[in-house]
């Protein structure tokens, strides 16, 4: 494992004796991995580790979480590979790994989604070699787990398995991800429907589909721009359709910032009761731009009322070097997360609304590359966008009949809902001894809040329990919650305290 394997070598020492805590982490996507990979590394550094094992639950093998699992070189990270990483002190990790494989891009690039999980499987296979020296214990269990049974008599917690088995653990780490879709308007009586997607992922049910197929996908953001180009490759005509009818702009990709912005330092001293708060933010997000180039913000987007020529004039300005926002999103994106815990969940919730035409837009743009392919389906004809979002939807004789609000009616053979996906949320059932990480039973009680130990607690001021939260469901605390910089701090944060001696009650 390069450099890792070398320094952790260094440390090894004689196995321990079966002593210490169990630990359960569910989810094996880029935030579980990170945590056993944290964890480990931790454990290493201990004369007699506190943690005995560590049990890895999930159905897919480890790496091959929804963001990232998918083997179809056309689906591309849209972050630079200079953040990719899953170690929170080594930055570069990931460019190692590549660049130990052959790997000759750059490090703004982006890659396709597939290295992504290959490099998180190989990580965790070298936890699993560098922990079994150490006499501790981490291996996978294949299954899905439901629910997370709390201090029991003997004080550990049981993970069930959708299966019926059940897990013993003295602490468990929730790392779920997404995996409920979003149901688009017009679309709730359709769910199951053999000519329904109710997601593009993974992109093998698109390859499925029968040749030359008329194919309606339901978003315009970048879940639908993957859609499109899947499709399109395939030889189908299609149509992207969204209500806002606005195609995320153009970017080289998600990378790190290329100076330090004061500007935004200044947001971590504003009032969070401060009214004009927006204002002022709003303020440091522009003087930052403009640090790296004086054209107005105008200058660097475009103001097309059509889509498609909006992208091609916002790609001309990448390629022009003329899209300096893009290099102040990661700072901003981190200072924002920065600043929400200091804001109440109200004040916090009214921010992001205020603020959803950018993040939903600026925040999530496209890599240039898939502008550039989007672009050429647009000009073969194999793509085109809806003037409308459809007033009226039905099935009949093998075919969707959609209908625009102009009265006019369209038919597809297939629906692909790329709207995403709604954001996990644990549940406390009724009597408060149990958290469903799935459909809740009834009367059940949503955790809305987590402290900054990403620890759960059956009420506000209740005591911990030994569950922490990681990666994306922690949105209920801060914001851009799969921001993956993000999550790898919080999983090298929960490590920390779980490769303890004791954990604090």
């Amino acid at each position: 494992m390069g450099r890792i394997a070398e320094s952790a070598g260094e440390k090894a020492r004689k196995p321990g004796h079966g002593a210490g805590r169990d630990v359960v982490v569910i989810g094996a996507g880029v935030a579980g991995t990170s945590v056993v990979l944290h964890l480990v590394r931790a454990l290493l550094d201990s004369e007699r580790p506190p943690v005995r094992s560590v049990r890895l639950v999930d159905p897919h093998p480890a790496g091959w979480g929804l963001a990232f699992g998918d083997t179809d070189p056309l689906l591309l990270c849209n972050t630079a590979v200079e953040i990719n990483s899953l170690l929170a002190d080594r930055p570069g990790d990931f460019v190692d790994y590549l660049r130990e494989r052959g790997w000759t891009g750059g490090e703004k690039d982006c890659v396709a989604r597939g290295r992504m999980a290959e490099y998180g499987h190989d990580r965790y296979a070298w936890a699993r070699e560098q922990a079994a020296a150490r006499g501790v214990a981490v291996d996978q269990v294949h299954g899905t787990a439901e629910s997370v049974h709390v201090g029991g008599a003997d004080g550990a917690q049981r993970v069930r398995l959708a299966d019926g088995r059940e897990l013993r653990a003295d602490e468990v780490v929730v790392c779920t991800g997404v995996h409920r879709p979003r149901i688009p308007d017009g679309f709730a009586a359709f769910e199951g429907h053999p000519h329904y997607l109710d997601s593009p992922y993974p992109a093998d049910r698109i390859r499925r589909l029968p040749p030359d197929s008329r194919v309606l996908v339901l978003g315009s953001h970048l879940s639908a721009v993957d859609a499109a180009l899947l499709l399109c490759r395939d030889g189908h005509r299609t149509t992207l359709t969204s209500p806002s009818g606005l195609l995320p702009p153009a970017r080289v990709s998600l990378s790190m910032a290329v100076r330090d912005f004061p500007p935004l330092e200044r947001i971590s001293l504003l009032d969070p009761d401060d009214p004009l708060l927006e204002e002022r933010l709003t303020r440091c997000v522009v003087e930052s731009v403009r640090l790296l180039d004086r054209r107005p913000l105008r200058l660097q987007t475009s103001r097309a009322a059509d889509p498609v020529r909006r992208l091609r004039e916002e790609t001309k300005l990448v390629e022009e070097g003329a899209c300096s926002w893009a290099d102040v999103m990661v700072p901003l994106i981190e200072t924002v997360i920065a600043l929400a815990p200091s804001l109440r969940p109200a004040r916090r919730r009214a921010l992001m609304a205020r603020f959803s035409w950018f993040t939903g837009r600026y925040a999530t743009a496209m890599t240039v590359v898939n502008a550039r392919r989007l672009l050429a389906c647009f000009e073969s004809g194999a793509l085109r966008m809806a003037d409308s979002y459809p007033s009226g939807v039905s099935f009949a004789q093998g075919a969707w009949r959609i209908e625009r609000p102009d009265g006019h009616v369209d038919c597809f053979d297939y629906v692909v809902n790329a709207t995403g996906y709604h954001p996990p949320v644990l549940h406390w059932d009724r009597e408060g001894s149990a958290l469903h990480l799935g459909d809740p039973p009834a009367r059940a009680t949503a955790v809305d809040h987590l402290e900054g130990d990403l620890r759960v607690r059956r009420a506000g001021g209740a005591a911990p329990e030994r569950v922490w939260v990681v990666g994306v469901g922690t949105h209920v605390r801060i914001p851009f919650a799969n921001h993956l910089r993000n999550v790898v701090r919080q999983a090298r944060q929960v490590a920390r305290e779980l490769s303890g001696a004791e954990i604090p009650v």
